[in-house]
């Protein structure tokens, strides 16, 4: 598809307006910061974290600049229950309430099972699937009391699709798939509504950075369009849920792409 194909991201329509929405991992270029573009298009109250401060302060930067408005940022390492604690403490501390909450932060990696160490197992088990876990907990603190929130979960449709290299990163994934679907019904009595996105190839520097370009061209090759999503294509699905258009949607996984297997 050509570039000049491509959609544009459109105008907001006040979906979230006034609404205090958390996003987890929002430093750089991939769908965390697209995501709090699109919140603040919408006209979010913005808390962003990150654990890269230098970068976390760039995205803050970005987006003051962009809208007028500078979100509230606090450094984040998600692999910590005590920081995801001071996130949401200092979110609410900010602006009265939690309404949303991204769990966006993942880690990826590649590595044949065969030779996949302990290490690399763990690592990315813990900051993709383990720390959907404890952000969920940790925000719940606040969402139960004032029976109203809602979380959105970032997927993946490696969580479906196999892709050598990648039983790690899948395992994490399908990990957040039930975890959203059970935590949904645990949470449906207080008011709390939990759903997932499940992207498949989202194109921004990093990945590019990080992957080849044979590979690229692989994956996108395979999607519907013939080409990956935008990171804003991936928040757009995200503001939705977040909306009150989304109102009796809970324990969702939405598909932003055909699923070829």
């Amino acid at each position: 598809m050509s570039e000049q194909m491509l959609p544009t991201p459109g105008a907001g329509h006040g979906l979230v307006t006034g609404r205090s929405v958390v996003v987890t991992a929002a430093a750089g270029t991939g769908i965390g910061f697209a995501a709090a573009q699109r919140f603040a298009v919408e006209g979010a109250r913005l808390t962003i974290s990150d654990r890269h401060e230098a970068r976390l302060t760039q995205a803050a930067d970005r987006l003051e600049a962009e809208f007028g408005v500078r979100p509230l940022t606090i450094t984040c390492d998600v692999t910590d229950q005590g920081q995801i604690d001071a996130l949401m403490d200092g979110a609410v501390a900010e602006h009265g309430a939690i309404d949303v909450l991204v769990n966006n932060a993942g880690l990826g990696g590649t590595a044949s099972v065969q030779d996949m160490t302990d290490d690399q197992w763990s690592s990315v088990l813990d900051v993709t699937l383990t720390s959907t876990f404890r952000a969920t907990r940790s925000v719940l603190r606040h969402m139960i009391p004032r029976r109203s929130g809602v979380i959105i979960n970032n997927a993946s449709v490696i969580g479906w699709r196999a892709q050598a290299g990648q039983a790690h990163y899948a395992a994490a994934k399908a990990g957040v798939m039930a975890l959203t679907r059970c935590s949904a019904l645990d949470v449906a009595e207080h008011g709390i509504r939990v759903n997932a996105v499940s992207p498949s190839i989202a194109m921004h520097a990093h990945l590019a950075k990080v992957t080849s370009d044979e590979l690229l061209g692989e994956l996108s090759a395979r999607e519907a369009f013939g080409r990956a999503a935008q990171p804003w294509e991936i928040a757009n699905v995200m503001v939705f849920l977040a909306s009150g258009y989304s109102s009796y949607m809970t324990g969702e996984v939405v598909s932003v792409s055909s699923q070829h297997a």
